[in-house]
């Protein structure tokens, strides 16, 4: 990173500091919230919230933030990840393709259906390693609803941050 980037950015973050703040103290917050009604079992899924919400929160206009992109994608990725969980895993680097193939299947389903969210690949890596459960599902959809809705009150007054 140079030093010009740097600098670049922390002349954005003087000139207009109160969506820096709040927009990440509301992710934070939004975090929060969704952990206490999560537990640890679910710990591969909860990894793809933090990446969903730096791109909720941090630039809420992108294609990617769209609920239908991160309601989607993350659908998308748990159906692909748990499928791919059923496939035999005989031998290493058996085990090792099908969470590859999780990743890649799920980046090419969401790319056809025009539903891209980056982190949702996430889940599908953590649903293969994991296998499916209703709670996982449960997991899923609370995260992605909770942030859908936060970002849908929320737009008209969050810009993109970067």
């Amino acid at each position: 990173m140079s030093d010009h980037s740097v600098a670049s950015g922390l002349e954005k973050f003087r000139s207009a500091w109160k969506p820096y703040v709040l927009q990440s103290l509301v992710a934070g917050l939004t975090t929060f919230m969704i952990l206490l009604f999560l537990t640890l079992e679910h710990a591969v899924v909860i990894a793809a919230l933090g990446a969903s919400a730096f791109i909720v929160f941090g630039r809420p206009y992108d294609l990617t933030a769209r609920p239908q992109n991160l309601i989607g994608g993350h659908v998308v990725g748990f159906a692909v990840g748990s499928l791919c969980a059923v496939i035999p895993h005989l031998t290493t680097v058996s085990t090792l393709a099908c969470y590859g193939l999780s990743v890649g299947l799920s980046i090419f389903i969401m790319a056809i259906l025009n539903m891209q969210h980056p982190p949702a690949a996430g889940t599908a890596l953590g649903m293969s390693i994991r296998g499916c459960s209703e709670e996982a599902f449960a997991a899923v959809l609370t995260i992605t609803l909770v942030l859908a809705i936060v970002h849908f009150v929320l737009k008209p007054r969050l810009r993109n941050l970067f």
